[in-house]
């Protein structure tokens, strides 16, 4: 067993650990990443980038059925689950490859095996090729583990009848009826995927209302565009187990106090994820973790021990690949002796589903509990003539702007193109800008992103295409 000396060494290739590598690779930093499983982590093999090219799959799928009034009609549409695979797998292929030779391009050494920990500074490596097993000494150590889904009592992941979001990515046919436990993020991008090729969507959340955490007006889109489908919504439903009778799972549910019996082809379990710290031999480094397994951070993303970090999903919520990208890169030029820490004023998040969500910065309800006084401007797609002519005119823009001074304190998105929306009103946030500044720009017409102007021009009671709800200054 060798002793190995790395000025840093990173433990997880996901969206915060590679990053980080490469990041450290470019500054000069003697670094090492180990990776036990695929690179790229989570988001590159099983969560964003799979997720997203089914979704996009099955979207183009379901217009094609629904674009008569267009004056098209499309014979012969049909869905191969088993080509679609193969075609998201190519795409996860490219982007994995391309993780590990960017890595290794900027310097930074790249291996594949399990790391434990056996002292603050000291990692023993057990190599996938089975070599002999080494031992890292370094100044630094990144912890960027990620997070696995969350299992429920009563329901044992086979990824053949019960599945995790994993297995519904890697599902080869299109069921007749799917339930999902779980009416967040992933349970609904998944659901609704699998719904616009036909399947039956059932949703047993055990919160008030679907997508707890997003602007909601905005989650009630989507429920309505569900239930619009053919889907069913259960709030307030709790999941207590499931047995198979010929063939066909039968999912027990207490639904306003009483159990309800649900037939289903497919359940997929969504309730959430949990950090990934098993394993890691983690109390052999000092570094303490919470109750439900997360590390605490600082500003430079450094735990109680001086030297050890921790990036994306193992630190806690949001658990988004950019917010673990940019703590990546926080971190890299941290080690490098750079002056810098993890000061972004938003995190955007961005929901999948039927039509998109997107949020960056406070909801109303938020800003009013932290103080202010708020104006809300809004301005539907309905009244979007881009909109009109792409045919998605479900959704809205919602601007949230401080009474006192105009000041853009959160902007929702629920439409067309919501993911590539809302970095306009990110960097908005990001820079301090007003509800002016976005109004003031002028946007090109026809497009979806006038909807931001117009939403903050409602804001200022100065809008165009919508009646106002507020007096403009003069």
């Amino acid at each position: 067993m060798a002793t190995i000396k790395k000025k840093a060494l990173i433990i997880g290739a996901g969206t915060g650990g590679y990053p980080c590598a490469i990041r450290l690779g470019q500054l000069g930093v003697d670094a090492m990443l180990v990776e036990k499983d695929k690179p790229g982590g989570v988001c590159l093999n099983w969560g964003c980038i799979p997720s997203k090219a089914l979704i996009s799959a099955t979207k183009l799928y379901h217009k094609a059925q629904h674009v008569g009034e267009m004056g098209l009609s499309f014979s012969g549409a049909a869905v191969d689950m088993k080509k679609m695979q193969a075609w998201k797998a190519g795409i996860v292929k490219k982007l994995t490859g391309g993780v590990q030779m960017l890595v290794k391009g900027n310097g930074t050494q790249y291996v594949t095996g399990t790391a434990e920990f056996i002292g603050p500074k000291k990692v023993k490596i057990t190599y996938a090729d089975g070599k002999p097993e080494d031992i890292v000494e370094a100044e630094h150590v990144v912890i960027a583990t990620g997070s696995v889904p969350i299992a429920i009592p009563g329901f044992v992941i086979d990824q053949k009848r019960v599945v995790d979001s994993t297995g519904a990515l890697e599902l080869d046919h299109v069921p007749k009826r799917m339930v999902c436990i779980g009416g967040g993020i992933i349970g609904l991008e998944l659901g609704q995927t699998f719904q616009r090729l036909g399947t039956k969507l059932i949703v047993l959340e055990g919160l008030g209302r679907i997508l707890n955490g997003v602007d909601a007006e905005c989650a009630e889109v989507v429920a309505k565009q569900i239930k619009r489908d053919g889907g069913e919504i259960y709030t307030g439903a709790k999941a207590v187990g499931w047995e198979d009778r010929g063939g066909v799972a039968v999912v027990k549910a207490e639904i306003g106090g009483k159990i309800q019996e649900i037939e289903a082809d497919v359940i997929l379990v969504a309730v959430g994820r949990r950090p990934v710290t098993q394993g890691l031999k983690i109390e052999n480094s000092g570094v303490k973790v919470g109750e439900r397994g997360f590390i605490a951070v600082d500003e430079r993303q450094q735990t109680n021990v001086p030297g050890i970090y921790a990036v994306g999903d193992v630190v806690g919520q949001p658990m988004l690949a950019h917010k673990a990208s940019h703590e990546g890169e926080v971190v890299a030029e941290v080690i490098a002796g750079r002056k810098a820490i993890n000061d972004a004023r938003q995190i955007p998040n961005v929901v999948f589903t039927e039509p998109e969500i997107a949020s960056t910065g406070m909801t109303a309800e938020e800003a009013e509990k932290a103080g202010h006084k708020v104006n809300v401007g809004k301005f539907p797609f309905a009244a979007s003539g881009r909109a009109m002519a792409i045919g998605e005119t479900a959704g809205f823009v919602k601007v949230i702007t401080d009474a006192a001074n105009n000041r853009v304190l959160g902007i929702h998105i629920v439409g067309p193109e919501a993911s590539d929306l809302i970095a306009e009103g990110s960097l908005a946030i990001e820079m301090g800008a007003f509800a002016e500044d976005i109004s003031l720009t002028i946007h090109a017409h026809p497009t979806l992103s006038e909807a931001l102007m117009e939403a903050s021009k409602h804001a200022l009671g100065e809008a165009v295409h919508v009646m106002n709800t507020r007096k403009p200054a003069h």
